[in-house]
This record gives structure tokens, sequence and C-alpha cells, in this order.
């Protein structure tokens, strides 16, 4: 069974419009087959890392920071897939800045320069061979998740792993409307999971889909 590993960094938690786009997701994979934990970095007692790398060079892989980051690091080791939930802030919400940071633990200091980038890998013991980006924005258009689209790329490049793809949902405040297009949106959020844990990739139609707009950039300038 495909194990999943979710962060919502949102600092709304489960009543955040990340959530809305996020929660069906996450069904589709479970109706797909796979095993899912949801975690919010918000509720979670996550210190900033202090960039000492004892967990590169004395103590490979161990963390000597006591915090709710010795209880994620087992689940996280275990996961085959990493889901990255975020809204858009400039560039992420605090903690779950911190939560991105120290993942160094699970990193390998085996260093390798590839198309002149100095890279890692994983530990061996870390399962995580996919990673997924599932973001919201307030603003219209889809530029407004470069940064952070290029912070997860760089992060996946970084150690290793697939970007399966990006699950975005710009001017996301519409997605409160209760109508056919916000209702498609969250469908298409759904068969977006199943399809990653059933055939190991998005469709480009049903990202697509999920990222349409709801209403008209005049309308929302306006």
């Amino acid at each position: 069974m495909i194990k999943v590993f979710a962060i919502n960094g949102s600092p709304k938690l489960n009543k955040g419009r990340t959530a809305l786009i996020l929660n069906p997701f996450l069904e589709g994979m479970r109706e797909a087959g796979a095993e899912t934990e949801l975690f919010y970095a918000s509720k979670l007692k996550i210190s900033p890392c202090i960039g000492d790398f004892i967990c590169w060079d004395e103590k490979p892989g161990k963390c000597i920071i006591n915090d709710d980051m010795q209880m994620l690091y087992p689940k996280l080791r275990n996961a085959d897939i990493l889901v990255l939930a975020t809204p858009v802030y400039v560039p992420l919400p605090g903690n779950f800045q911190n939560f991105l940071n120290r993942l160094l633990p699970l990193i390998d200091p085996v260093l390798q320069v590839k198309a002149g980038r100095t890279r890692a890998r994983l530990h061996k013991d870390v399962n995580i061979s996919k990673i997924v980006l599932v973001s919201t924005c307030g603003w219209w258009e889809k530029g407004n998740f470069g940064t952070v689209i290029r912070i997860v790329k760089e992060f996946a490049k970084d150690i290793n792993v697939e970007l399966a793809g990006a699950v975005l949902r710009p001017h996301s405040d519409y997605l409160g409307k209760d109508n056919k297009k916000t209702m498609r949106v969250f469908e298409n959020c759904k068969q977006a999971g199943y399809q990653l844990v059933k055939e190991g990739k998005f469709h480009n139609e049903t990202l697509k889909a999920i990222s349409s707009p709801l209403v008209s950039r005049k309308k929302y300038v306006d």
C-alpha cells in the first residue's frame, strides 16, 4: 500500500482555502488505495533549524532538537509520497518553512554535481519517491505561484526526488461560492489524487481544470 504524508502549512488549518482543495485531493488518493496521514504545521511544535549540521556530520540522520519533528521523522521515512500544501505568503508561512528546513536529517550528505549544481539525496531508509505541491493564492493569476513552485522544484532536485506535479488554485477566495464551477474544481482535485496513486502521474487536463478561472480578471479586480 502506498503511504502518503501530507502537511498543510495554512495557519487557518482545516478552515482555510488550502484545505478546500487538499482534502478532496487526499480523499481521491484514499479511494485509489493509498494510506494518508495529514498534519497541520501550525498545530505542531517545530522549532527553527539552528544550522549546526550535527545531523550530517556527527550524528547522520539524527536531529538534536527535541520537538514534534521527532514524532514526524519516522512517518516521513515510511512515506512513499510527500504532499506539501501551502497558501502563498511571502513566500511561505513561517511554521511551514520551519518544517521544510527541519527535513535536513532525512538528507544523506553525499554530494554530487549535476548540470553545474551541487545536489544531495535522501538516506536509504527514506522511502519518499514523489513530492506533490498543493497550493492556493488570493490573486487572480497563476503567476503568483512562481516563487513557491521554484522552492519546491529546487527542494525536489536537491534530494533527487521526482516532483510529480503541482495542484494549484488561484483566486481561491472564490472557492466559497457554491456553484457548478467550484464543484468541478473539487471534483478534479479528487480525481487528481486518484490518478497519482493509480497511474503514478497527473493528467494535464485535470490540473488545468483545477486552476481554471472562476471569474474574469476584470470582475476580480473590480
